[in-house]
């Protein structure tokens, strides 16, 4: 239902309106991917001109880094209880890894969402943004990679701070890719319908993403055990 808004007289209201923008393009996400979202069907949603859009945020690029950001904080909160309760203390370090792996992979094919912003990140996201829209983002980028590499490495303390950060960072990298290669278009499953063996090649993201997480990880392991 399309909000209906009077002009904003001050800070709250303003406040208020850009809230508004970011919830209705949290809930089109639900219903669409991130390359249907357009400002001219946020405008009509959230009840505002698009000129008046714009006076918020400045693309709809922006909108949707801001939300990717609010993913990211909302599935890290997650994800450390997740971890907490996946990943025994006292098993051995190749189980412990293994385990971090499954939580994480798992824990993030619970969010779509997030999964197709993070896809859309460096290609179109960061694309048509202001620098001051870029930095802002990319600081809260870094904190959040700080803060997954803080959780993998609770669990996994032979992990070294810096390859903690490195596993993180190549995490959000590599879930993005992931993601992108799992979402067959309609003309791609109905080719792979017609004809099984086309898809000899097609991945499942959450199976993958585990396994890619598991190489790295015992990886980095390894290599720090030199």
């Amino acid at each position: 239902m399309a909000h209906t808004f009077q002009r904003a007289r001050n800070e709250e209201q303003r406040s208020q309106r850009r809230q508004a923008i970011l919830d209705t393009t949290a809930s089109m996400l639900t219903e669409m991917p991130v390359a249907q979202v357009t400002l001219n069907e946020l405008s009509r949603r959230v009840g505002l001109a698009k000129s008046n859009v714009l006076r918020y945020f400045e693309s709809r690029e922006a909108v949707l880094l801001e939300l990717l950001d609010v993913a990211c904080r909302e599935w890290l909160e997650q994800l450390e209880g997740a971890l907490a309760s996946g990943v025994d203390p006292g098993a051995p370090l190749p189980e412990r890894g293994d385990r971090v792996a499954a939580v994480v992979a798992g824990s993030l094919a619970d969010r779509p969402v997030l999964c197709d912003l993070t896809s859309s990140q460096a290609a179109v996201l960061e694309r048509n943004v202001s620098p001051a829209v870029a930095a802002e983002y990319k600081r809260a980028a870094i904190a959040n990679v700080g803060a997954l590499a803080g959780s993998v490495r609770a669990r996994v303390p032979e992990l070294g701070e810096e390859d903690a950060l490195r596993f993180a960072a190549l995490c959000v990298m590599t879930t993005g890719s992931i993601w992108t290669h799992t979402q067959p278009s309609a003309a791609m499953i109905a080719a792979y319908e017609a004809d099984p063996s086309l898809a000899a090649l097609r991945i499942e993201f959450t199976a993958t993403l585990r396994q890619v997480l598991e190489v790295v990880l015992s990886g980095l392991l390894a290599r720090a055990s030199r």
